[in-house]
């Protein structure tokens, strides 16, 4: 009896010495966890501010869907610029600018190229695709829109045009994901702590890049 009673404790003892690490190591785990789903998700909103600033360049406003933006970057084009030679401060100081060197370079005037000193000269335009020129080789476009580890869940992303306090109008976007949706699976009570304390400090739950309500240079809140 006295044996079975000894084993008893201390199999209880283990046990307590088990659920106390577990305790300890628990909130540790799940900022491992946190941290390498949060890193995936801040690339792909990297990539769609990517996309979105380059689609203001050429369309003049942001994209406020994802069809649209992905097409875009899989079928547009963007101008390269080769160059070869340089003005000298000779050809600086007779006045003569690289728009005006490109123009008579491309008139094919072989006088005035010699004179002008330009046989080395060449500013050639040529297109490049967006999508490899953007992003490296292989990448995925077409995923551009899927939150990493949320099981299929999509971004949310709107584009739209704030008032600044200097009556200027300027074009925004946003694209968030919130906390419960890439860190599904992971400890609940820790998730509720992090969108509690965000609601808070009256901060968005999640992350985001961008913002449709004020003009931040298409920040991050991570950064």
């Amino acid at each position: 009896m006295k044996t079975i009673l000894r084993l008893l404790l201390a199999a209880a003892a283990i046990l307590m010495v088990y659920l106390s690490y577990d305790s300890v190591m628990q909130p540790i785990r799940f900022d491992q966890q946190k941290k390498v789903r949060e890193r995936a998700v801040i690339q792909k909103l990297i990539d769609i501010r990517t996309a979105q600033i380059e689609y203001r360049s050429q369309k003049g406003i942001y994209s406020d869907n994802f069809e649209d933006l992905i097409a875009f970057i899989k079928n547009g084009k963007m101008p390269f610029v080769m160059k070869e030679g340089v003005l000298s401060d000779a050809q600086l100081e007779m006045g003569l600018t690289e728009v005006e060197a490109a123009k008579i370079v491309r008139s094919g005037n072989q006088r005035l190229i010699k004179e002008k000193g330009l046989e080395n000269f060449r500013r050639d335009t040529t297109y490049v695709n967006l999508l490899d020129t953007l992003f490296a080789e292989g990448y995925n476009i077409d995923e551009l829109d899927v939150v990493p580890y949320g099981n299929g869940a999509k971004f949310e992303m709107q584009a739209g045009d704030v008032l600044t306090g200097s009556g200027i109008l300027v074009r925004v976007f946003e694209a968030k994901v919130p906390y419960e949706t890439y860190l599904e699976g992971l400890d609940r009570q820790e998730v509720t702590n992090m969108i509690l304390t965000a609601e808070k400090m009256e901060k968005y739950p999640g992350l985001r890049v961008g913002n449709i309500f004020e003009a931040n240079n298409n920040a991050g809140n991570w950064e």
